[in-house]
């Protein structure tokens, strides 16, 4: 879920030193991001700027990652530049910052289910691919993930209402975090079947989705480069639910450092698991998706081409203008 990686530290151990430091934490992971936000903002107005990609259910699936994936980086940054900056607010202004955090790091995992299941029909279902897997049933399925998203995080916010005291309106004293949040242990017990449920059904689809495709593989019937090519595609799915799963951890792991290491090693660490758990898996299905599909890449290129030159164009103008 987002990232609580923004726990509450003591400001009075802060020094020149350590401030510096925070400063340039902030600048290596902010370059990146508005690289890789730019990737994807490009790639996004790709998957619409074509009939085909507007009418594809593959192309359609992946304009809903990239565009949940694409929310989660803003909204990661958002929260990291925060705790960084040591911001409080009150628990309703918190709240309405997490929510859309908690609702797009769920979609994700789902949609990778999604994509593995129309691959594993294309593949083994050639002819009746069309028939099965079409625009109106894609919208519906789309649909269906968010509605559980949603319906997740509705779920959440009754419960706080209803069990947790304390106002809405009430200033916090820590950090903005989903710990700090959902503090009653109710909480986290749902979080957990949540989760587990959530990554067993979607495990459970790409793993079966990918034996399928291996087993199609073999048939004499089928081409076995499609087959190939489809079955390193799930499990590329395979690979990305992994690093999902592995940004959901980060949270017991900074709960479990917090006051075992000092201050100084705790920010260093908080970083680092920012970069590599938090930012660096929702980078990746730009350039998977992007560079491997053979439609995609060319017009992608272009795209970013055009958007570099423009920049430049305008640089150059300013310049002379001056």
């Amino acid at each position: 879920m987002p990232n609580d990686f923004q726990l509450q530290q003591n400001s009075s151990t802060s020094n020149g030193s350590t401030e510096n430091k925070a400063g340039v934490n902030v600048v290596v992971s902010f370059i990146p991001c508005v690289i890789f936000l730019y990737i994807n903002c490009v790639m996004l107005y790709t998957l619409r700027s074509k009939p085909v990609f507007r009418e594809t259910s593959r192309y359609l699936l992946l304009y809903n990652l990239l565009l949940a994936e694409t929310l989660q980086m803003i909204l990661a940054q958002m929260m990291f530049l925060i705790a960084v900056g040591l911001v409080f607010m009150t628990r309703l202004v918190c709240l309405l910052v997490l929510i859309p955090a908690i609702i797009t790091t769920v979609i994700s995992p789902f949609n990778l289910a999604l994509m593995s299941l129309e691959t594993y029909v294309a593949v083994c279902f050639p002819l009746r691919h069309a028939s099965i897997v079409t625009v109106p049933t894609t919208y519906g399925a789309i649909a269906v993930v968010w509605a559980i998203s949603l319906a997740n995080m509705l779920v959440r916010v009754i419960m706080l209402k209803f069990l947790d005291a304390r106002p809405f309106g009430q200033f916090m004293s820590v950090l903005c975090t989903e710990t700090n949040i959902f503090q009653l242990k109710i909480f986290s017990e749902f979080e957990s079947g949540f989760v587990c449920a959530q990554f067993v059904s979607v495990g459970l689809i790409i793993i079966l989705s990918y034996v399928g495709v291996m087993v199609a593989a073999k048939a004499a019937s089928i081409d076995k480069l499609s087959a190939n090519k489809a079955s390193k595609t799930v499990l590329l799915h395979m690979i990305q639910m992994g690093l999902s799963l592995s940004s959901t951890l980060v949270n017991t792991i900074l709960t479990g450092l917090h006051g075992k290491v000092d201050v100084i090693t705790f920010r260093h660490l908080r970083f680092s698991l920012f970069v590599c758990l938090i930012n660096l898996p929702r980078c990746l299905s730009c350039l998977i998706y992007g560079l491997r599909d053979k439609m995609i890449r060319p017009i992608l290129i272009r795209h970013l081409r055009l958007g570099i030159n423009f920049k430049i164009y305008n640089f150059n103008t300013h310049d002379i203008n001056r």
